[in-house]
């Protein structure tokens, strides 16, 4: 009987490690053919400008094309899905926007739980919103910006890409923290709001570095204060919102995510290369360049990162009632 056991474990023993063999000798050939990158958004958006940037990256590192696929509609939720309900292979892959967390909430009734369904790869950057008022607005700082706004009840506007997106979040968070009540004014995207907000229509944005730099370097916004825990070396002389209302964070955040099941050496494969993009010069500048701060690290630190956002957007949403279009 001791014999007969001992033949089982070592037969068991031999079986774990042929299967292995294929599961690692796939990851060493991994990608044998193109992969795509899934992006919830239309061309010219943040999210698509960054898929673009890592693709770029992963195909010259890894020998085979990583092909942008847009699949906008649903505040990026179709094109999550569409990953989510890929085969978990590697050869699907999402560039996650920080819509994913909020989405949770904002969309009760999801096909699917993003926590739950996907596989967290490697993070990329985070990039502050931007606290700015048109030039007209008399205020030159975040406490002027609330005495202001408490002082002129419904006077003050601000200007967000659309319902549950960062903008909005990070405006709805000011409000609660400051116990402003700035009016929401929701456009179809960032674009359409900052033309806005330059000409005067609405007063107040929190729009992402991204939209924002470039009207700000050409004297057509007043930078207020950026919305990350540090100072932007994008914007070096502007103070964060925290160092006027302690425990203030609002910001977008981009990533990098699978199927769940995706085998973990592929996603190991990938967050190893991602990262080493990270640390490429020409990567890193074209990323400061957007006011972005590096998120090296694990696929773990990926996904606890979605998990700690999609909680604390989560409350926001629904201690303001925000309900999806």
């Amino acid at each position: 009987m001791h014999f007969r056991r001992r033949q089982v474990l070592q037969l068991a023993m031999g079986t774990a490690a042929l299967s292995a063999v294929p599961r690692l000798a796939w990851a060493e050939t991994y990608p044998a053919h193109p992969v795509r990158i899934v992006v919830g958004f239309a061309p010219g958006s943040t999210t698509d400008t960054l898929a673009r940037l890592i693709g770029q990256w992963l195909s010259q590192r890894l020998g085979q094309q990583f092909v942008i696929e847009n699949r906008p509609g649903a505040g990026g939720n179709v094109g999550a899905e569409t990953v989510i309900r890929s085969t978990p292979d590697g050869y699907t892959l999402l560039m996650v926007p920080p819509a994913v967390a909020a989405n949770a909430t904002l969309y009760p009734h999801l096909s699917f739980d993003f926590i739950r369904d996907a596989e967290p790869v490697a993070g990329v950057v985070r990039v502050p919103n931007v606290v700015e008022v048109n030039t007209s607005v008399p205020v030159k700082s975040v406490p002027e910006l609330i005495a202001y706004a408490k002082a002129n009840p419904g006077k003050l506007s601000f200007a967000s890409a659309g319902i549950g997106t960062a903008s909005h979040l990070a405006g709805q968070l000011f409000d609660k923290m400051t116990g402003v009540n700035l009016t929401h004014v929701p456009y179809r995207g960032d674009g359409p709001a900052m033309a806005d907000l330059v000409a005067g229509q609405v007063q107040v944005g929190f729009a992402t570095m991204t939209a924002s730099v470039g009207f700000i370097r050409a004297g057509k916004l007043r930078p207020l204060a950026v919305t990350t825990v540090e100072r932007s070396d994008a914007l070096p002389g502007i103070p964060t919102v925290a160092e006027f209302v302690p425990g203030f964070e609002a910001s977008s955040w981009f990533g990098v995510a699978a199927p769940k099941g995706t085998p973990a050496e592929i996603v190991e494969k990938l967050n190893r290369e991602i990262n080493a993009g990270l640390a490429d010069a020409t990567i890193k500048a074209r990323l400061a360049d957007m006011g972005g701060m590096l998120l090296t690290g694990s696929p773990a630190d990926f996904g606890k990162l979605i998990a700690d956002e999609t909680d604390k957007w989560g409350k926001v949403i629904r201690d303001a009632g925000i309900k999806a279009e």
